[in-house]
């Protein structure tokens, strides 16, 4: 991407040490550009109030709710934007949602998840099994990609629910969706995805995805920490939420807890704004995918370079697909012969890299990789404003680092 995008980010400005910091943790969550950080101050600065009031601030921050619901409904190509729910993050929502699932389940309906995902998508459906649910897990192989054989085996008469992501936080690996949308169609089964790592590297059609469930975060995309959930019209009046007397009993506002972070939401419709202004295109949806389709093209670029660069250091070994698979999202882990993930980390940290060691709350999969106990994987992502000059310096640096 170019310098014009890069300056608009002021962390990528910051020096430490005399020099500028290398941000390859945006899988744990992105810089955030400098017109989110004005819609957030500026909503303080000027319309700080309640929602559903008569005067002009409670109005004003009526249109910021509705706004993002807009802005998250382009993003998502839902067909209405009364089909987005916001919350604390996702691992709150998801563990709402999965709650009131629960509620209209009978002991012995099953569920599945996956090896491969995210706690977040893990533990609120792990959850419904003191309630009788059984709930199944679909096999991770080594090369880092779902076994959908033990997908087809597990699904059944009784499957109520395929959990699954988009794409992996700690491998890179994006599911074959369709495959599964198939399978559970056929099965009689809803499809709940998690978009969270996903969102930040490709566009997003909930309706040729054919999911009933989605779920992204904003603070992964250049926004505030707010969660999204996208539910099929009419999915969330079936349930029943956790609410107080006082909350809408309807969607999208009936698994909405609470009063919600105004500001960081106004801050979720710039972030889109800024997605969208990469792009080109007569509508906002038409600049949004373009901008993702340059997105995409740009950070699989230099995560190819990363991923060879990595390849070709003695004693390193990347966990997952090749880059050079047909469809991967830019984000790399690794091993080191000799060297903790923690140690590396520490040791780019000091060159200004900042990266993650860990398993990264995919610790289902880290365990079945069999790295768990070995402190995990070293992990760098690719974002929109990563540099070629940026990999090749952290190149130089993993190199010196695992050299006896």
């Amino acid at each position: 991407m170019n310098e014009q995008i890069r300056q608009q980010f002021p962390a990528l400005k910051r020096l430490h040490n005399g020099q500028p910091l290398i941000f390859l943790d945006g899988p744990g969550g992105t810089q955030v550009p400098e017109s989110v950080i004005d819609a957030v101050s500026n909503y303080y600065r000027q319309s700080n109030a309640n929602s559903h009031g008569a005067f002009i601030t409670a109005q004003e921050t009526d249109v910021v709710l509705d706004n993002c619901r807009s802005h998250m409904a382009t993003l998502l190509n839902a067909p209405s934007a009364k089909q987005i729910s916001m919350g604390q993050n996702m691992t709150s929502l998801n563990y709402s949602l999965a709650k009131a699932i629960g509620r209209i389940l009978q002991a012995g309906d099953e569920i599945l998840i996956t090896q491969l995902d995210h706690e977040a998508n893990r533990g609120p459906w792990l959850s419904l099994r003191e309630h009788g649910i059984i709930v199944k897990e679909i096999k991770l192989l080594p090369e880092g990609v779902l076994d959908y054989d033990d997908l087809a085996q597990k699904l059944n008469h009784r499957t109520r629910l395929v959990a699954i992501g988009l794409s992996s936080n700690i491998i890179g690996t994006v599911n074959d969706i369709p495959r599964v949308r198939k399978m559970t169609h056929e099965a009689g089964a809803w499809l709940m995805l998690d978009a969270v790592h996903y969102a930040p590297h490709f566009p997003i059609d909930v309706q040729a995805l054919g999911c009933d469930f989605l779920i992204c975060s904003a603070y992964k995309f250049y926004g505030p920490h707010v969660g999204i959930l996208y539910c099929k019209e009419g999915l969330l009046d079936r349930l029943q939420p956790d609410r107080l007397r006082t909350t809408d009993q309807y969607a999208p506002y009936s698994i909405e807890t609470g009063t919600l972070n105004h500001a960081a939401i106004a801050g979720v419709s710039a972030a889109v704004d800024f997605l969208a202004s990469i792009g080109q295109g007569d509508t906002l949806r038409a600049q949004i995918v373009d901008a993702m389709q340059r997105i995409q093209k740009h950070e699989h670029a230099l995560a190819v370079q990363l991923y060879d660069g990595l390849a070709s250091i003695r004693g390193i070994q990347i966990y997952g697909q090749s880059m050079h698979a047909p469809l991967r999202a830019p984000t790399i882990s690794f091993t080191t012969m000799g060297k903790t993930p923690a140690s590396i980390c520490q040791y780019l940290a000091k060159a200004n890299i900042c990266a993650w060691d860990g398993h990264f709350y995919a610790i289902r999969a880290t365990e079945v990789l069999g790295l768990l106990e070995k402190g995990g994987l070293t992990r760098m992502g690719i974002s929109v404003y990563t540099t070629a000059e940026e990999i090749e310096k952290t190149l130089i640096a993993v190199e010196k680092v695992t050299q006896p």
